[in-house]
């Protein structure tokens, strides 16, 4: 999502600090640059306009300063406008006072809503609120089995009824039974189509009248750019949409309609979903989003991510081992899981101040990287992990015979786990390892 768009504005940027002092016509020249990289990211024309209008009016006088670089400062003013053009603020679902707070989810055919109704129930249930899920996509085969196979796996009890087309008397009677088990927030699936229609809007407003929504959330694909902007008006002006949850945006390295559905709606982007399992969605913050954008990295979301994904007990255990008794390959790959759990690789090195994609191309951050590196260390007995010394010539050529990587790899790995032992040697030595260091990055 947005490389395009974020290595351009790096190259743009990169090209003004490279000069030291800037005057007007650089500053012009730079900013006549970032119009053209946003129209070709898929941003809306009139959008950009304005958003290139702000950013002039407030960059007046900027080549003047002295006591911060005229550059930094023309970053600077791009990120605060860049987050006025996502939305300003994060915008979470809005709870009932009185349960359960209804969900409903609407978009066209092939946006992801029903996987993306799962995502929400999957997201709300760990945050300890009880959920459920009505099957109101009647007329998509096997979209109930689809949304009852997700409610399994994510033990989340989904209502359904086989019997009626009727979509209204189904979202009553699941309503009926939510209320009956006390749950705290009900999803509601609804039927899309290939593309906007009467007959769809008119039964998605007798839904709306008959269940009266606390959100009414627009699942809009990411990849359709400027036509996911157009889709969000249609269902708006027929339903007052509360809210947007992009998808695909894994899939999207332009960001053109992340960048436009706020700005010509103003129909916060509440969530993002970043990859097809159910644990890929996230919380959508402007200025987080805009940070990423300008390569400043968003370490409150990896911060974030961690606490929700890391195994506290054990990384308390495996801290607690190696200040004892020193880090062998066994720790280093209960580290490794650790970081697996966060997603790919590539995800996280981006949420790091200062990475950006030329040096992403340089640490080469293929996904398959750390299977390969728990392939090697699974391929060592459990004496050899204890003791990495043991592995001599032979026992490495076994090892990479044994994993299936070159005997390179192998050295390369040993070499690396060698320098981090010093490191945490180092870090221990005084009692002065960060806390949680093992809930980090290895």
């Amino acid at each position: 999502m947005f490389d395009e768009l974020s290595s351009k504005l790096e190259a743009t940027f990169a090209k003004l600090r490279g000069r030291g002092t800037l005057s007007e016509s650089d500053i012009k020249d730079g900013l006549r640059d970032v119009r053209s990289i946003l129209l070709e990211a898929d941003v809306n024309f009139q959008l950009t306009g304005e958003f290139l209008e702000r950013v002039t009016k407030k960059a007046v006088g900027v080549s003047q300063l002295r006591t911060v670089s005229p550059a930094q400062q023309l970053v600077k003013i791009v990120f605060d406008e860049l987050t006025v053009m996502l939305g300003e603020r994060r915008e979470g679902l809005k709870l009932s006072s009185v349960p359960p707070t209804v969900v409903m989810m609407v978009g066209l055919q092939g946006s992801g809503k029903t996987t993306t109704a799962a995502k929400l129930a999957r997201k709300l249930k760990g945050e300890g609120r009880q959920v459920r899920m009505i099957a109101g996509d009647v007329y998509r085969p096997a979209a109930i089995d689809q949304l009852e196979t997700l409610g399994k796996e994510l033990d989340i009890p989904v209502y359904a009824d086989r019997s009626t087309q009727d979509v209204v008397k189904i979202a009553r009677a699941g309503l009926d039974q939510s209320r009956r088990e006390r749950d705290r927030v009900v999803i509601l699936d609804t039927a899309g189509r290939l593309q906007i229609d009467s007959e769809m809007m008119d039964e998605l407003v007798r839904l709306k009248d008959a269940i009266h929504p606390d959100e009414i959330l627009l699942v809009a694909d990411g990849m359709t750019g400027q036509e996911a902007v157009k889709i969000a008006q249609g269902f708006d002006s027929a339903l007052g949409v509360t809210g947007v949850i992009l998808t695909k945006l894994d899939g999207d390295a332009r960001g053109g309609a992340a960048l436009s559905i706020y700005g010509v709606t103003k129909k916060p982007i509440k969530y993002i979903g970043t990859g097809e399992k159910t644990d890929a969605l996230e919380d959508f913050y402007p200025d987080r989003m805009a940070g990423r954008i300008l390569q400043q990295g968003d370490i409150i979301t990896l911060v974030e991510k961690a606490q929700e994904t890391f195994d506290v007990e054990a990384t308390k255990k495996l801290e607690k081992k190696v200040r004892k008794e020193g880090m062998d390959l066994n720790d280093f790959l209960a580290a490794m899981k650790q970081i697996q759990k966060l997603g790919p690789l590539e995800g996280v090195l981006k949420m790091l101040p200062g990475v950006n994609t030329k040096m992403l191309k340089q640490a080469n951050a293929d996904p398959r990287r750390l299977k390969w590196v728990e392939a090697i260390v699974l391929s060592m007995t459990d004496q050899e992990r204890k003791k990495p010394d043991l592995l001599n010539g032979s026992r490495r050529l076994r090892v990479a015979k044994g994993s299936g990587r070159p005997i390179s790899e192998v050295n390369r790995l040993l070499e690396q786990f060698r320098d981090m032992q010093k490191m945490m040697k180092k870090m221990s030595g005084g009692g002065r390892m960060p806390p949680g260091m093992f809930g980090g990055i290895p």
